[in-house]
């Protein structure tokens, strides 16, 4: 589904991701693992058009899309949920998720939020809620929601777990699961390496900007290096 073959990427004079290439196969969650300042979420930027690539390239369902804008990119399928979240937080739960849906079907958009209400529970009952108002968790499900109502073919992730309690946690990487079940392809990038490798199929481990290791993340997990580095021995 995504191709991106030797990607350079820089900020000035700084190589911030350097001869990267990866792939996520349709059906599939793959994760990108690595400390801060790894490139992970530069990489994730890149793929959907909020930054330029110096060289390299990047395909999408067989399409190259490396000079794409993003709101077109958006429409092919390719979403992204930042990392930080990034809601209107003066709006109210129900408007920033048809603020996710500006680009699908108008006469969809009432289904579309039903599913994500199915996959949130915690958004319907706070469907009239000022976002900004929300906690951490259920501002983190209004965030993946809102990705969710732009009918996604393949949905990025930047940090799902960032700044959650360990049982928010794990209600957020069992709804990324359940929204892989459902059919969207999922591009994890993930501080949390255990809970990250744990829903993942394959993974990407990242140095300074470098993919140092690959392959399938039950196997990374395992792996003695991998361990000592990013899962506490």
């Amino acid at each position: 589904m995504l191709k991106v073959a030797d990607l350079n990427v820089f900020y000035g004079a700084i190589h911030a991701v350097k001869g990267i290439s990866l792939q996520v196969r349709e059906g599939s969650i793959v994760t990108l693992i690595g400390a801060n300042g790894a490139g992970k979420s530069t990489i994730l930027q890149t793929i959907s058009g909020l930054l330029r690539p110096r060289t390299g390239t990047i395909a999408f369902l067989d399409e190259a899309i490396t000079t794409l804008p993003a709101h077109k990119r958006l429409k092919r399928g390719l979403a992204q949920v930042p990392e930080g979240r990034r809601l209107f937080l003066s709006m109210t739960v129900a408007e920033n998720l048809e603020m996710g849906a500006y680009t699908a079907p108008n006469d969809k958009t009432a289904a579309d939020m039903e599913q994500v209400f199915a996959l949130f529970p915690r958004l319907k009952e706070r469907r009239k809620q000022i976002a900004g108002t929300l906690s951490g968790g259920e501002q983190q499900m209004l965030a993946m929601g809102r990705g969710l109502m732009s009918r996604p073919k393949l949905l990025m992730l930047d940090e799902p777990s960032m700044g959650l309690a360990p049982i928010l946690v794990e209600q957020i990487f069992e709804t990324v699961q359940a929204m892989n079940r459902a059919g969207t392809t999922i591009l994890l990038v993930e501080q949390n390496a255990q809970m990250a490798l744990s829903v993942a199929e394959y993974a990407y481990v990242l140095e300074t900007g470098q993919i140092v290791m690959e392959g399938p993340a039950a196997e990374l997990a395992d792996n003695d290096e991998v361990r000592k580095a990013y899962l506490g021995g």
